[in-house]
């Protein structure tokens, strides 16, 4: 199950539409966690955008939903372009809208890519065979420790190299935590905590998508490592 819409638009190709949104977070005075809002709106396109990587969607434009006043469109939009030239995509439009007829005593955004696919691409699960092989990309992160700790952010650039990679299969993972992404993945294989071992906490909130899950052939390990280098972490399924 993926986080994404698809919607049927030829025989050709799908549209493809992922969203993530915060409140609470910003520069307000009531906001529960105080971090700019370049910062707010680089990790909701990060979350959205990830979900179509993952897929092999093609990002088409960025809609932008600010619900903290004018003065801050322009700082979530660099925000954006920030996530876009990581990505190589400052070509992409940027729209959306503000809510400036009431101010609102805490930040609130959401920022959605749409995208297209073609209308043959599976998205959906895949089966678990011997030959799998798993890895967390990043680590779990969540509210100022996404901030503090941003080192450990599994990239945005390197994402979107290894989805492109032949027999590879790459899941954002979200406040649900790696397990409960691991076991969106295989079609006919639920794991349990105890099925598994990671050095990484795999119940703990990766919050803004600050690690993914990958699913690879072990021909492909050793280049997968060399491009992950500081961010790879195995998972090993017991026997």
């Amino acid at each position: 199950m993926r986080d994404v819409l698809v919607i049927p638009y030829n025989k050709e190709e799908s549209l493809v539409i992922a969203s993530d949104n915060s409140g609470g977070i910003g520069l307000k005075h009531e906001d529960l966690i105080k971090v700019s809002y370049e910062d707010v709106a680089y990790y909701a396109l990060r979350v959205s955008m990830m979900e179509c990587i993952a897929i092999g969607a093609t990002p088409l434009a960025i809609i932008l939903q600010n619900f903290s006043g004018d003065q801050v469109w322009q700082s979530l939009v660099t925000g954006i372009e920030k996530g876009l030239l990581e990505l190589g995509l400052t070509d992409l439009s940027i729209t959306g809208s503000t809510e400036s007829n009431f101010e609102l005593k805490q930040s609130a955004t959401a920022v959605s890519v749409m995208g297209k696919i073609h209308a043959s691409k599976d998205i959906h699960t895949i089966e678990f065979t011997e030959e799998n092989q798993i890895a967390v990309i990043g680590r779990p992160l969540v509210g100022e420790a996404v901030i503090h700790d941003a080192l450990h952010i599994a990239p945005l650039a390197l994402c979107s190299k290894l989805a492109n990679m032949e027999k590879v299969t790459v899941m954002p993972v979200g406040s649900k935590g790696i397990l409960a992404e691991l076991n969106q993945l295989f079609e006919d294989r639920v794991f349990a905590l105890t099925d598994i071992t990671c050095e990484l906490d795999l119940l703990a909130s990766s919050g803004p998508a600050t690690c993914f899950i990958i699913s690879y052939t072990l021909a492909n390990e050793q280049k997968i490592k060399e491009m992950a280098t500081g961010y790879f972490y195995p998972v090993k399924v017991k026997e």
